[in-house]
């Protein structure tokens, strides 16, 4: 039986994952960035231009929003620390995107880094 780990090992050798010193770059020349983390982790802070499609729902959303359908969208995935990107990945090629990678460690890998994140404002009651 394999585990989650097996898995992710399985993705990560199928898929294209991109060191975090490339990530800027790869960014910048995406057509989307993808989040795939849960609605709270996205909430707590993201990537700059990162839209929201958690991994439960991607097939879902890739197939119901006319702007991600496009199998030749240049697409970068991120989630925590890459495993869950790199099943996504995975998924996305299985589904007939050409162009899809993720980004070596994920969001705690960037933001350690000192990378640009967006952080949600505190609540002012003034």
């Amino acid at each position: 039986m394999k585990t989650a780990h097996d898995l992710v090992i399985q993705a990560k050798s199928t898929t294209q994952e991109i060191a975090l010193q490339q990530a800027e770059e790869a960014v910048r020349e995406a057509d989307v960035l993808i989040d795939v983390r849960e609605a709270d982790e996205f909430a707590a802070g993201h990537l700059p231009g990162a839209v929201l499609v958690p991994r439960g729902l991607l097939e879902f959303k890739l197939s119901a929003t006319p702007a991600l359908s496009g199998r030749d969208l240049k697409v970068v995935l991120y989630c925590k620390t890459s495993g869950r990107a790199a099943l996504a990945a995975q998924t996305m090629q299985n589904m007939g995107y050409l162009n899809v990678t993720s980004i070596a460690g994920g969001f705690d890998a960037w933001a350690a880094a000192g990378k640009p994140v967006v952080k949600p404002e505190p609540a002012s009651y003034e």
